[in-house]
């Protein structure tokens, strides 16, 4: 009798770099489906390090560095690494090769400023945002690969082969989205009910995070005709970075 959980477990060591029960036979193909859930696991433990360090009394701008460092190496800069190749290949004037230069594994210059540019944004983000700094990264987590899952259900994948290419098959309908949705709205609704004086920010965790989600991906979109696997890591990463942004102002 499989395990429910194997699904879970897969995702876990596709995702991140977390250890996973070594008893467990892993199955890939349906990874795309707990992206959300995995989101929530990595925005968790990345609140828990926040309060950890504030309970030592390490300093705002300290704490969030280290919280941003730790969120790359809990991800393996898996989606860091989709966002820098991105960014090289848009920078490619032919947009015939742009999928050639962001399958070479060289990072050039717009690949590395694009890196540069989302730990910044993350990093003076997470500095602006003093109080509920654990909901705020628990949330653009979640909303970040719920842009992916949207990415992958509305956009035609651009490569034959590739790490990308059995999500589109894992979703397929809307309804492989609506868990997930389910469960950003409900943890949004969570967050008012916890802290009714802070409704904004629970309001703009579900509006900003579906909004930034659909247009990160929309705009890939334009860009390239679809999308790729480094490119639903970008979509990741950016809307991580830009919700971020975004939360500050509440």
């Amino acid at each position: 009798m499989s395990n429910p959980l194997s699904p879970f477990w897969a995702a876990i060591a596709f995702y991140t770099c977390l250890p996973v029960p070594h008893s467990e036979k892993l199955e890939f193909g349906g990874v795309a489906r707990w992206v959300t859930a995995i989101g929530f696991l990595v925005g968790g433990l990345l609140g828990l390090l926040d309060i950890g360090l504030t309970l030592l009394g390490i300093p705002v701008l300290t704490r969030s560095v280290v919280v941003v460092v730790s969120w790359v190496g809990l991800t393996g800069g898996f989606h860091l690494d989709g966002a820098m190749d991105a960014a090289d290949g848009l920078a490619t004037t032919n947009p015939q090769r742009r999928l050639e230069v962001m399958a070479d594994s060289v990072t050039g210059a717009f690949g590395a400023i694009a890196a540069v540019a989302i730990l910044l944004l993350k990093v003076a983000a997470l500095t602006d945002i003093s109080e509920h700094r654990g909901w705020a990264i628990a949330a653009v987590a979640a909303w970040g690969r719920w842009g992916q899952m949207l990415a992958i259900l509305r956009y035609p994948y651009l490569k034959p082969t590739g790490k990308g290419a059995f999500h589109q098959e894992a979703i397929q309908s809307v309804w492989h989205l609506v868990p997930s949705l389910v469960l950003l709205l409900g943890f949004s609704t969570i967050v008012f009910w916890i802290s009714p004086q802070q409704w904004p920010l629970g309001v703009a965790m579900a509006l900003g995070g579906s909004a930034i989600a659909y247009l990160t991906g929309a705009w890939f979109n334009t860009q390239l005709g679809g999308h790729t696997g480094d490119t639903y890591g970008a979509v990741v990463e950016w809307t991580e970075a830009l919700l971020l942004v975004f939360l500050t102002i509440f």
